[in-house]
């Protein structure tokens, strides 16, 4: 009988080896490429390192000197706006163009072909077209309001009151079909007896989406929150390709300011700190969205 029962157990600890050295090359491959550099950027943010020889270390400087940096505050505060329209307009959009789907209008493939393909496109391409579209004087977007009637139309990105909204307008333009397409999965997997139920009960289509259609596709939206959150604290390749920022300080954000310093002022020390601060940002914004949802996500059982 011992010996039967040893078989098992030997065969388990011989697949559980198997099991590891399938996943080591991809460890390997993260723990060089992404454990390292994250250990080495914490390392580097208690110095001044330039890039070159000095690597003195400086303690909590870096850190202190963010929230004296003028420039660091602007950029900050630029986030956060962006943050606070782009998240809830494109997971808006997202909802209701997914909804508009969901219900099985003709050509429903052409049109979620159409609504994901600029989540497709190449960022530097995206970013090239949409600057020439709110060129001020040779843009179609412009030319356009002129021929309607409008003498002064928006200066769009040479404007610093309008730069930070025609980003944003672009940043969502690109990214609401691929939340639409996470959304319309969660809505393909709410059981269609809940509907047939509801309309049974005498419930019209808003109390159904209301009581049922949202409630069922929280943990969805709740994903998309997350992954929408983040994805707006990291904007860099728009700011880069249409803007550089300005003009002035006006669409400068985190990631951009980041880059500023590490490889333009090669202050990689101080760049660092603020990529830390970065994480610390997400990482609590993240935590405070899962202790939320136990108040708003309905999970099915």
């Amino acid at each position: 009988m011992a010996k039967n029962a040893a078989v098992p157990k030997k065969k388990f600890k011989k697949e559980w080896l198997k099991g590891y050295l399938f996943i080591l090359p991809n460890f390997i491959g993260f723990l060089i490429f992404m454990g390292i550099p994250i250990i080495m950027g914490l390392v580097i943010s208690f110095t001044n390192y330039d890039g070159f020889k000095t690597f003195d270390f400086v303690g909590l400087s870096n850190y202190i000197k963010m929230f004296s940096d003028e420039y660091f505050q602007v950029s900050f505060i630029n986030n956060l706006v962006y943050t606070g329209v782009t998240v809830p307009c494109t997971i808006v959009i997202a909802l209701l163009l997914a909804v508009a789907l969901n219900v099985g209008i003709k050509g429903t493939g052409l049109f979620r072909t159409m609504f994901f393909f600029p989540n497709i496109s190449s960022m530097v391409a995206v970013g090239i077209v949409w600057a020439m579209i709110f060129h001020p004087t040779r843009g179609p977007l412009n030319l356009f309001l002129s021929h309607i009637g409008i003498s002064n139309p928006p200066q769009w990105l040479v404007s610093s009151s309008t730069a930070l909204v025609s980003v944003m307008i672009v940043a969502i333009w690109k990214q609401a079909g691929y939340y639409m397409v996470i959304i319309l999965a969660g809505l393909q997997s709410i059981p269609k007896h809940l509907y047939e139920a509801a309309e049974i009960d005498g419930a019209n289509g808003l109390k159904r989406f209301f009581h049922i259609t949202l409630p069922m596709l929280s943990p969805t939206m709740f994903m998309v929150t997350i992954l929408a959150l983040i994805s707006s604290f990291q904007v860099f390749d728009l700011i880069s390709i249409m803007t550089e920022g300005g003009p002035g300080r006006a669409t400068n954000v985190l990631v951009y300011r980041i880059y500023q310093e590490g490889f333009k002022y090669l202050n990689f020390g101080y760049a660092s700190a603020m990529a830390y601060f970065l994480f610390i940002i997400i990482l609590i914004i993240t935590l405070i969205q899962f202790r939320g949802q136990k108040k708003w996500v309905t999970y099915m059982q």
